[in-house]
């Protein structure tokens, strides 16, 4: 058959960096990315970008791991290149601390950050509200610079991209022989998944260039995270809100909390407030399906609902479709050559 066409819904972190796997995968495949936004008006360019997993409850724990672990080796050789400062990927240090010990001492991911220990006593009494902390190195990715790094990586390849809102993925069945819905929120409405629901998340972009630690407190509601430019604070998790609108009170909320972890934001200045939606489901929805109309069937991968971890799982779970897609076009090329028999 013909090289096959390949058609990826969604240009947030997880469709351009699934369109990257495809394209190192499948090499023969034609890859467009098809999407009604692009950087900077996406919900991956409001995140803040830090490798530090968070948990879904439906997804076993080996797999959230392994995805992380090769995220984190993705990233860590971009930082170690000359491409680092253009990516948007830096190495950070800091601090996650704790009102009260945790259950678990060791996260899953803790071998997979450099340098995981338990914060010193000394460390400590940086934050007299807390009694338990834990110190590490990870990777930030600045995210608006990291989308313009992998769209420009696509087009070197030959990757189409389109602004265009797909409302039903069956009408890309006359284009494509693939369609790989990395939708995001978009996908509640798009595939009517009533397991995913948003997460609406307030940030603040300050400038701050003295914070050059991280700090999360453990509850991870309240972080500090110095990007290159600019230093997010956040943040809120309000479930089932679709406000893009940000709200004065919570902006100062969000501040207020920051100061009592990091007092010298009192000085921080130039605060710009965002607003976005994570896409949150029990588990993150991996998986083929043929849908079928008519006697024609389109093969469809899912790859959506990685909540407020998207970044941390991105590049495990762009392979783990881009595998998929690699079953999906071997089975078309088998049933290809068995109707030529």
């Amino acid at each position: 058959m013909a090289a096959p066409k390949v058609a990826v819904v969604g240009a947030g972190v997880v469709g351009l960096s699934t369109a990257l796997c495809i394209v190192e995968t499948c090499p023969s495949c034609s890859v467009t990315v098809l999407s009604d936004q692009f950087s900077p008006s996406t919900t991956s360019d409001v995140a803040a970008g830090m490798l530090i997993p968070h948990t879904y409850p439906g997804t076993p724990i080996h797999v959230q791991k392994q995805w992380f672990k090769e995220t984190f080796t993705y990233l860590f050789a971009i930082s170690n290149s000359a491409e680092a400062s253009e990516a948007g990927i830096h190495l950070v240090s800091g601090w996650q601390v704790f009102k009260n010990t945790p259950k678990e001492e060791l996260p899953f991911w803790s071998d997979v950050v450099l340098g995981f220990r338990p914060m010193s006593e000394a460390e400590l009494q940086k934050f007299p509200q807390h009694r338990f902390g834990q110190a590490f190195t990870t990777l930030k990715c600045d995210c608006p610079p990291y989308l313009l790094w992998l769209e420009k990586r696509l087009k070197a390849t030959g990757v189409q991209m389109y602004t265009r809102k797909v409302a039903d993925l069956w009408e890309l069945h006359s284009e494509y022989n693939i369609v790989v819905n990395c939708a995001g929120i978009g996908a509640h409405q798009l595939v009517g998944d009533e397991q995913l629901f948003p997460v609406r998340g307030q940030v603040l972009k300050v400038h701050a260039p003295w914070v050059k630690n991280f700090i999360r407190d453990g509850d991870g509601l309240t972080y500090i995270y110095p990007g290159i430019h600019r230093v997010t604070l956040g943040g809120t998790r309000e479930k089932e809100s679709w406000s893009l609108s940000p709200d004065p009170g919570t902006t100062k909320d969000i501040f207020d909390r920051c100061c009592s972890l990091e007092p010298s934001l009192q000085g921080a200045q130039d605060i710009k407030v965002k607003v976005g939606l994570r896409p949150s489901r029990w588990s993150v929805r991996l998986q083929r399906e043929v849908l079928s109309q008519g006697g024609f069937k389109l093969p469809v991968v899912h790859n959506y609902g990685h909540g407020a971890g998207g970044f941390s799982v991105h590049r495990g779970t762009a392979k783990e479709a881009a595998r998929l897609v690699g079953e999906c076009i071997a089975a078309l090329q088998g049933s290809s050559s068995r109707a030529k028999l």
